[in-house]
């Protein structure tokens, strides 16, 4: 029978079990998927904990790719042994087999790798939707990025370059600071050691940046508001470090008449066409010379645990994944 990694109860990493299943059967508009390779993302720590509550006992994972191995019914844009893969979708990745509604996968393009598109495809389309769509970067921009090592780090300072913005980015420790300046980033801050705000203002000649883009929250939060020049953008996009603290919307206007938004990848990718354009999107990123995406680390399905506590220590770099 197919392994699955299934929870009873929130918590520590230590809560997740790998078990034997049946293979399940898909329904109508569904496709059964034989996971080559899974996507490790921070959103799967947050459903583990509870963050974002699950009804238990629960899958984890939202992303994958995989080959074709059955059909339900009504399925007509796939057949049995196409490549494929998905990104945002309901939790349940953590499996060798799993169900997936036909409307959410994407065709792998020919040449691309199963693995870096299971490990990368939700930061990609996030990076495609955060520059293009919830803050249109525009040539000429200084931006600041935290967690520019990460998952949508990595991805995102390459973007953001190429469309012409200075990027500022940030990281914590030797490592990831020298992984950062090489992705395009004109100064990198290592938030261990250095004030963010007071480098932003530094870097910009008292100005500050036009956009932060925070995945971090609560730690990170004040000193984003603070990097901001008026008029500025405040993209906050995850939290890591735990939530942002509440906020008084009067210090928006007193910072300089700021903007706050909280963008989700449900939203953006919930229509198939936009889910595809920007997959596409991103497969062309991908595709340039250029572009630097690599798996950071590579760990098996039974590891599912060490790799959630890896992430939390943030010992990876770029996006990591499992393998069944």
């Amino acid at each position: 029978m197919p392994k699955v990694i299934r929870i009873e109860r929130f918590g520590a990493p230590e809560v997740m079990e790998l078990r034997d299943e049946r293979a399940p059967v898909p329904g109508r508009g569904e496709v059964l998927v034989r996971h080559t390779a899974i996507g490790l993302n921070y959103l799967d720590v947050y459903h583990r904990e509870g963050h974002y509550p699950l009804a238990l006992p629960s899958g984890l994972g939202v992303a994958g790719a995989g080959i074709v191995e059955a059909l339900g019914e009504g399925v007509t844009g796939v057949r049995r042994g196409d490549r494929v893969a998905y990104a945002g979708i309901g939790p349940g990745s953590y499996a060798e087999l799993r169900t997936v509604p036909e409307e959410k996968l994407v065709p792998l393009p020919e040449g691309c790798d199963d693995a870096l598109v299971a490990a990368t495809l939700q930061q990609g389309i996030t990076a495609y939707f955060l520059l293009h769509e919830v803050y249109p970067l525009k040539a000429g921009d200084t931006i600041l990025f935290h967690a520019a090592a990460g998952g949508v780090g990595t991805i995102a300072c390459q973007w953001a370059q190429r469309l012409g913005a200075t990027v500022i980015g940030t990281a914590g420790g030797a490592d990831k600071v020298a992984h950062a300046a090489g992705l395009g980033c004109a100064a990198v801050i290592d938030y261990r050691h250095e004030d963010v705000a007071e480098r932003v203002r530094a870097i910009t000649g008292g100005t500050g940046v036009a956009a932060v883009f925070d995945s971090v929250g609560r730690d990170t939060f004040e000193g984003s508001l603070a990097s901001l020049r008026p008029y500025g953008t405040l993209v906050s996009f995850g939290s890591s470090s735990g939530d942002p603290p509440p906020l008084d919307i009067n210090r928006l206007g007193e910072k300089g008449s700021l903007y706050l938004t909280r963008p989700r990848f449900v939203h953006y990718a919930r229509r198939r066409e936009d889910l595809l354009r920007m997959a596409q999107a991103y497969f062309a990123f991908l595709d340039d010379p250029r572009t630097q995406v690599a798996i950071g680390r590579r760990f098996a399905l039974a590891e599912a645990a060490d790799a959630h506590r890896a992430m939390q220590r943030r010992e990876t770099i770029g996006s990591s994944v499992l393998v069944p």
